[in-house]
């Protein structure tokens, strides 16, 4: 279906609609991934199953324009997904696969969505990361659970602030539940949108806040203000998280063999050594077998297998390598037309998958 020129919000809501497909969940083994792709120049979102036989689109809903982060989020019924749009985002959206249902939410024009979107552990909020326009500086979205309209606003002390992660147990003296945030600290404002400008004043950190009220429970930098703080993993052996970080130095030289990982023990952090050949854009993080990391190095067409303390110990090729997911010991790769899994071989596929993607 195409989507006609000239919509209203009104009209394009009706459309994205009538364009949605809703078949049944997977209820039969294989992997059930929530993803979002590119199909010619649609932006789609959908549920993928992963088993022997290949990958099967199992629902899939039309996006005005291409979604970033993606949350699951589990309940007594189908479990429901929720979507962020690609920074500087306007739209926020709760999509029900088994029936269809959608919910969607458009941002003041005085904040942009960065693109990541979780639901609070207690489930009685939904949590953006966003940018107050006027001044660049970063904020946590609280929003109503159901109707995702906002209800509060935090500070994350920073600026570009982009993925969230919850700590699923205490570490380095914060409380399980603390609610960790990756300010990528690039200046933005909204006539440059996505362009990264005046980068001399860069300044990404990694804060702490509380789950319940947003206070500041600490805040950590690297020594090179260089490296954005970007997306995050905890490992569960090695017990800390991980951060892949994105290289913004003006030399080309010192950027393309930049470190692409951060770790963080709830005390320190601390930027891996130098990664030759890496191309300094670290795509997406998660936990690998055994402790250490997976980490997607996007423009050097690699997957890097990282151990605890951040030394590279495997390197496989995967176009634009992207999205990753892991659950119980197993690892999900997305890339353009590309996958990967670390048990058996990955089918072939035509989908050119967004940055990231969530086991449901």
């Amino acid at each position: 279906m195409d989507m006609p020129a000239g919509l209203t919000r009104r009209a394009l809501l009706a459309w994205l609609g009538a364009a949605a497909c809703a078949p049944a969940f997977a209820q039969d083994g294989g992997t059930l991934l929530a993803a979002s792709w590119l199909e010619g120049d649609r932006h789609l979102a959908g549920l993928l199953r992963l088993d022997g036989t290949g990958l099967q689109v199992q629902a899939a809903l039309a996006l005005p324009t291409r979604a970033h982060g993606l949350a699951v989020e589990s309940g007594d019924g189908a479990p429901s997904v929720l979507l962020a749009a690609r920074r500087p985002g306007d739209w926020l959206l709760r999509w029900q696969p088994a029936s269809g249902h959608t919910t969607w939410h458009w941002v003041d024009d005085d904040r942009v969505l960065n693109g990541h979107v979780r639901r609070s552990p207690d489930g009685r909020a939904v949590w953006t990361t966003e940018t107050d326009q006027a001044d660049a500086s970063g904020l946590i979205g609280v929003r109503d659970a159901a109707t995702l309209r906002k209800t509060g606003e935090w500070r994350t002390h920073g600026m570009d602030p982009h993925a969230m992660l919850v700590l699923p147990e205490a570490l380095g003296g914060l409380a399980a539940g603390t609610l960790v945030v990756a300010n990528g600290g690039i200046p933005t404002q909204s006539e440059t949108g996505r362009s990264h400008r005046d980068l001399s004043r860069m300044d990404p950190s990694l804060v702490a806040l509380h789950p319940g009220t947003g206070a500041l429970l600490g805040q950590w930098r690297l020594g090179d203000p260089r490296l954005s703080i970007r997306h995050l993993a905890f490992d569960p052996v090695g017990r800390r998280v991980g951060i892949a970080l994105q290289a913004e130095h003006d030399d080309e030289a010192r950027r393309r063999d930049a470190p692409l990982l951060a770790t963080w023990d709830g005390r320190a952090l601390t930027a891996a050594p130098p990664m030759a050949g890496a191309l300094g854009y670290g795509g997406d993080i998660c936990a690998r077998a055994g402790g250490g990391f997976w980490l997607s190095a996007t423009r050097a067409n690699q997957l890097l297998g990282l151990s605890p303390q951040g030394e590279l110990v495997d390197r496989i090729a995967l176009p634009a390598a992207g999205a990753l997911a892991a659950r119980e010991g197993h690892a999900w790769a997305g890339g353009d037309a590309a996958l990967w899994r670390d048990v058996g071989s990955a089918p072939a596929t035509a989908l050119r998958f967004d940055n990231h993607w969530a086991l449901a």
